[in-house]
């Protein structure tokens, strides 16, 4: 018996022994545990502040390189000022030439159409008074009078010829260009050279109802009323008395 008391004894002490030898060991681990915890919060706690403090540095460093704004000087505003006042009255003028001119055009224009066409001359029908490439100005007028320059169409083109006479009156020519109308010599001293030229019609010849007989000052070489095939000019056919070259300047001056 008491062997076995002592055996038991010793068991229960080795128990004892072993089961408080756990208890220091998980109360070891668990303080290891709470350790590295803290440890890493601490290390946390630092990798944020770092963070932080690295942020708040850039700003500083991004605020200091950030030039501060500086208004400009009077003079460079006053300056500019000047420049866009000047652009202001530059377009205004632009605008007031570009409408002037166009306006000087269109009414240029309506008045070469209506009432003073320009007219640029072609042929020698009518040296010296008038040579090739002149530029004349025509006005239409109702009464025109015997020795006047008019502009007639033809055929879809302008002739330019001198009026001869009226309707009604009889015209005759003879072997050497000399005309007369109603019995009478004309006095031509614009005339280059008298001859009797292309004539088709029978002379004496009475200017049909309104109708007028033109003649060109170059009357060698001038296709005119003499010709049957240009004829009488009819009123309706005329544009004008030619009243004014204005090219070449050498020529320019009043047409007579």
């Amino acid at each position: 018996m008491g062997e076995t008391d002592n055996k038991d004894t010793v068991t229960q002490t080795a128990f004892d022994s072993l089961k408080e030898t756990e208890l220091n060991n998980v109360e070891g681990a668990e303080a290891v545990g709470e350790a590295d915890q803290s440890a890493h919060a601490e290390a946390g706690s630092r990798e944020s502040a770092g963070s932080g403090s690295g942020k708040q540095a850039k700003a500083r460093k991004a605020q200091k390189s950030q030039k501060p704004l500086q208004r400009p000087p009077l003079k460079e505003l006053e300056g500019e000022l000047q420049r866009e006042r000047h652009k202001i009255r530059y377009r205004r003028v632009l605008r007031s030439t570009v409408f002037t001119l166009v306006t000087v055009a269109a009414v240029a224009i309506l008045v070469a159409t209506l009432w003073m066409p320009v007219l640029q001359i072609y042929g020698a029908s009518m040296t010296p008074t008038l040579t090739d490439g002149d530029i004349v100005i025509s006005r239409k007028v109702k009464n025109l009078k015997q020795g006047d320059i008019v502009a007639f169409y033809y055929n879809n083109r302008i002739l330019v010829k001198r009026y001869i006479a009226n309707a009604g009156d009889w015209v005759d020519i003879d072997e050497e260009g000399n005309v007369y109308v109603n019995g009478e010599l004309l006095d031509e001293p614009y005339v280059f050279e008298k001859a009797l030229g292309e004539c088709t019609i029978e002379l004496p010849y009475q200017v049909p109802e309104n109708r007028i007989f033109v003649l060109g000052d170059h009357r060698s070489v001038s296709v005119d009323s003499r010709s049957a095939s240009v004829g009488c000019v009819a009123e309706d056919q005329i544009v004008g008395e030619l009243v004014f070259c204005v090219w070449p300047f050498s020529n320019l001056g009043i047409v007579k």
